[in-house]
């Protein structure tokens, strides 16, 4: 038991170490979110924090209430009952509080929505577009188009098939690749059930319906690596459907794509000289 304490421990240490670069793990005790690796992210954070003390605040005001009037009012304390039917006061009170923290909660929640869906307005340079296609039960990426275009599977590695560095099921064998600093637009369909893709410590989740396109953004300023998992219930193996994105600088991620284009095994062994970090936190485990 103290072994294991001490890996976790470890591990916590190096991902706090490099939290600008990598998306933590999970980890067994785990509590809140993963580190944010995008502004959005991090609203999203900042936000549920304000919402954890306003329902703080009700649920700590709804209690005391509740325990004076059980004490007050009682039959014992007060053994004859007033007669009085409503409090006009209160009840424009017990109206107009709850409206205005909803109107707080909205000023700050539609804005965050709409930033959600719809990509910042910026030069097409400083987008890179990836297709992503949920499939029973893995996921398929392409990048370009027409004889340019780059396509490959992304499937869980099995667990006896792992090498050091790789996460148990959340690693995959053709991993998405990005580069840091660049809106990352994708477009999301599926090809048989309803998937969802999601990186947690993007603050990113579309689903992946059939003969539906959606679309949605995300943008990481440091590169690392980044897993998460479908989310929407698709079939037996819903739970062995992994995601894992890399995030490379600029001059690393052409070059990765250089490398791909000719073959995804040319692709693969190039990330493993570039993407020692993932190696760092899974010798911690």
């Amino acid at each position: 038991m103290g072994s294991k304490i001490f890996k976790l421990v470890g591990l916590s240490a190096i991902i706090s170490s490099l939290a600008s670069a990598y998306a933590a793990v999970p980890v067994e005790g785990g509590l809140g979110f993963q580190p944010p690796a995008t502004e959005l992210a991090q609203e999203v954070h900042d936000f549920h924090n304000l919402l954890l003390w306003i329902i703080g605040f009700i649920t700590l005001f709804v209690t005391v209430l509740l325990i004076w009037v059980m004490v007050r009012y009682n039959r014992r304390a007060n053994p004859v009952p007033k007669t009085f039917s409503h409090n006009t006061p209160i009840e424009i009170a017990w109206t107009v509080i709850p409206v205005l923290i909803l109107a707080v909660i909205a000023f700050r929640s539609f804005p965050l929505l709409f930033k959600q869906e719809e990509i910042p307005n910026v030069a097409e340079s400083e987008i890179v577009d990836v297709k992503t296609y949920g499939r029973q039960w893995y996921w398929s990426y392409i990048y370009g188009s027409g004889d340019d275009e780059i396509y490959f599977d992304s499937n869980m590695i099995q667990d006896a098939e792992l090498q050091p560095g790789q996460v148990a099921k959340l690693s995959v064998n053709n991993p998405m690749v990005v580069p840091a600093g660049k809106y990352i637009r994708l477009s999301v369909t599926a090809s048989d059930v309803i998937h969802a893709w999601t990186i947690p410590a993007f603050a990113v989740k579309v689903d992946a319906v059939p003969g539906r396109l959606n679309q949605i953004w995300f943008k990481v300023d440091e590169p690392g690596v980044f897993y998460g998992q479908c989310s929407e219930l698709c079939g037996i193996n819903h739970a062995f459907m992994p995601i894992e994105v890399r995030v490379l600088p600029q001059d690393q991620y052409e070059t990765w794509l250089e490398r791909v284009s000719e073959s995804t095994a040319a692709g693969n062994e190039y990330l493993q000289t570039v993407q020692p970090l993932a190696a760092q936190v899974a010798s911690a485990e």
